[in-house]
């Protein structure tokens, strides 16, 4: 009889562990959306007219971030900062002719990590820096010990370039003011490749915990989507930014200097109204992409357990002070769309107010996946927002720029904006007041009722930047 009970339990227990096992959770998936030059613009972010559903929808379904704010406005070293969560002033990568491998050899990069951890790591497009259009269809500066598997697709955007429209002619190709009302369809574009791609690698590794980063390539110059997408919006109803009268003795000759030809490379105010709506095109373009995407994850059944990271790598001017494309200090220059999507938080509300930064997007997915991440990492864990949207938050946001040869660098508060310009701002000094002044349009720094403010900010620039202040 004792035998048989203990044949019994000895199936008991062994069911047991086999249940535990079966239970256990599952690491839970990243899907890491990179969109290249991707500001504000979109209807979640307050901008009514322009058509981005399945980008909103995602915004409503988990926290969208109102500011947040990139560490270095150009592609390189910003993306560099996102994927080792480390500042530019620690890597060295200020510009985008650097390698950040050379820089920073011993860095452990984001999928680097999950890669670490057992995930299956890998991406499609743009990840890491590539020039664009002149490196689509390669793996331009990327970083090969940070995949598995690399797909770099290419569509017909890259092959017609010829067939567009181009108002800058003095301006590289990566840089010009120019569009093209595409023929075909959207899965013969760069864009929907790099989404069939990596809609095939999710349906591939559905049953494995995953690291997957897509990286879109529009809007970034030059612009280039289906006709349809052109279609959704109206010339006449596109405006372009208006400058008071003298604005620009206002502010540093080095504030306005990543639009040399100023304002707006010279162009004619239809021509930049032409950019505008091509700009808006390729939005809506890239939103239906990022729809196709979305639609998949939830196909596959792999939405509960898929967080989701949405983010533009800098923000984009688009005339705002007289300015084209990024490289400035400003808000339109330095902000961009950062939206998560975390399976199991319940958020008290879909949008937080609280500052930032994108060197925070690396402890947060390693926070969120269980990882124990780099000491060396210089950001935060976002959970505590992701959570509560409203809770006591009080971070600032460091970004810096160099472009020409004057190097900038800015804190932005709850209220106020600072920039110094050169060493200790012996190139210029702006000050805005972002509560009164969203555009920033007034420069406030010579105004002696803001002296206070003026020593705090400059304390907290000093601090950030030591090196950099020295007389």
């Amino acid at each position: 009889m004792w035998r048989f009970f203990k044949a019994f339990l000895s199936i008991v227990v062994f069911a047991g562990i086999n249940f535990a096992t079966a239970a256990a959770p599952r690491k839970p998936n990243v899907l890491f959306i990179a969109i290249d030059d991707l500001n504000t613009r979109l209807g979640c972010y307050g901008f009514d007219h322009i058509s981005s559903p399945n980008i909103d929808k995602l915004a409503q379904e988990g926290v969208r971030f109102d500011r947040a704010y990139c560490q270095y406005p150009s592609c390189g070293p910003s993306r560099t900062s996102v994927l080792t969560g480390l500042r530019p002033q620690t890597t060295g990568m200020i510009n985008n002719r650097m390698s950040f491998r050379e820089l920073a050899p011993d860095a452990v990069t984001l999928p680097q990590l999950f890669m670490k951890n057992g995930y299956y790591v890998a991406r499609v497009g743009k990840i890491f820096h590539q020039r664009v259009p002149l490196d689509i269809g390669t793996s331009g500066a990327d970083d090969p010990a940070s995949w598995q598997e690399v797909v770099n697709p290419r569509g017909r955007d890259k092959d017609e370039e010829d067939l567009m429209t181009i108002y800058t002619h003095k301006l590289s190709i990566t840089n010009t003011m120019g569009f093209l009302k595409a023929e075909g369809e959207d899965t013969e574009q760069t864009d929907g490749k790099v989404v069939d791609e990596t809609i095939r690698m999710l349906e591939e590794h559905k049953g494995e915990s995953f690291f997957i980063a897509a990286g879109l390539y529009r809007p970034h110059t030059p612009y280039i989507a289906p006709k349809k997408y052109f279609d959704l919006y109206h010339l006449e109803k596109t405006k372009v930014p208006e400058l008071p009268s003298g604005y620009r003795k206002t502010v540093p000759e080095a504030a306005l200097s990543s639009t040399a030809d100023w304002p707006n490379f010279g162009t004619t105010e239809d021509e930049a109204r032409d950019c505008i709506l091509a700009y808006d095109a390729c939005i809506s373009f890239v939103d239906t992409q990022i729809g196709r995407l979305l639609a998949a994850v939830d196909r596959l059944g792999l939405r509960e357990n898929t967080i989701v990271v949405l983010w533009g790598d800098h923000g984009y001017h688009l005339g705002e002070h007289g300015l084209w494309r990024k490289n400035s200090l400003y808000e339109e220059s330095a902000r961009a769309p950062l939206i998560f999507r975390v399976p199991g938080l319940n958020p008290a509300s879909h949008d937080s107010l609280r500052i930032v930064e994108f060197v925070d997007i690396y402890p947060t997915l390693a926070d969120l996946a269980g990882l124990v991440p780099p000491d060396e990492l210089e950001g935060t864990s976002l959970r505590k927002l992701l959570t509560d949207p409203a809770a006591d938050w009080n971070r600032p946001a460091f970004i810096q720029t160099l472009y020409v040869d004057v190097p900038g660098y800015s804190v932005r508060t709850d209220r106020w904006r600072y920039v110094e310009w050169g060493t200790r701002g012996d190139k210029g000094v702006e000050l805005y007041d972002q509560l009164m002044d969203p555009q920033e349009m007034h420069n406030l720094a010579g105004s002696n009722q803001h002296r206070a403010t003026i020593k705090e900010l400059k304390e907290l620039i000093n601090r950030n930047w030591p090196s950099n202040q020295e007389p």
